[in-house]
């Protein structure tokens, strides 16, 4: 049995993921990790690498007392350090699903990011911005499908209070993401990409281009936003389900 290691995006941290780890864990019975990045959630405080490689080295080294096999699922920022991961040491994972992800050399600029974004987050990175201000552009930017957004911002106002990030590690994240360029040809894993077709922030274009020049599976959920499993949990883990159930009985 493989432990499931999910990892998140930019500034996020574990607790961002609220509910979704257990519902992943109860539905497919495997025991699930959500290690923090560097210099968020557990490891605030510590200074984030400003390159994709790093990170996968520092995630890896947080994981020694659970050693793998894994499955990871990761989305976004993550996405990239899994496909990293993936391509560096390919035994350590048996398989790999990739949420909303963008990457170099597949796409344009303007699909990696969506224009309509560029003014919001250009505000979020000038000193001075709030921290309310701060979470509700995330979560316009994010989700779609959230009932209750003032419990979750009241939730994530929390979550940043108890462990503040810090801008510098926050930019460091960012230009590690430009600076990485993921491998022309798949790494030797199985690959599940999952993306969101009204993505607000990252055009789905990406991971549909990724999927296609990796041969990859690929699922679409119609109507969620960029944060996939917070919007739609449990289509989610279905996704995977199936996925495994048919890569088990072809």
């Amino acid at each position: 049995m493989s432990t499931w290691i999910l990892l998140r995006g930019l500034s996020r941290e574990a607790r961002h993921w609220s509910s979704f780890p257990g519902l992943l864990g109860e539905r497919l019975g495997e025991p699930v990790l959500c290690p923090d990045l560097p210099g968020f959630g557990t490891r605030a405080g510590q200074r984030s690498p400003a390159r994709i490689e790093a990170i996968v080295d520092e995630v890896r080294a947080s994981l020694a007392s659970h050693p793998p096999p894994y499955h990871l699922l990761a989305m976004s920022l993550g996405a990239m350090i899994g496909i990293c991961w993936a391509a560096t040491h390919p035994e350590e994972l048996t398989s790999c699903v990739l949420i909303n992800t963008s990457l170099r050399p597949f796409n344009p600029f303007w699909q990696r990011l969506r224009p309509a974004n560029y003014a919001a987050l250009i505000r979020l990175a000038l000193p001075g911005a709030s921290e309310l201000a701060a979470e509700k552009t995330v979560l316009a930017t994010t989700s779609n499908l959230i009932r209750a957004p003032e419990a979750l911002l009241a939730d994530w106002l929390a979550i940043r209070r108890s462990a503040p990030p810090r801008r510098s590690d926050t930019l460091r994240q960012l230009v590690a993401a430009i600076r990485y360029r993921a491998p022309r040809t798949a790494p030797q894993v199985p690959l599940l990409v999952l993306a969101s077709a009204a993505d607000r922030l990252v055009s789905p274009r990406c991971s549909q281009t990724l999927a296609e020049r990796w041969g990859a599976d690929y699922r679409e959920h119609p109507t969620a936003g960029h944060d996939l499993p917070l919007d739609d949990g449990e289509w989610t883990v279905q996704a995977i389900s199936d996925w495994r159930s048919v890569r088990q009985n072809p």
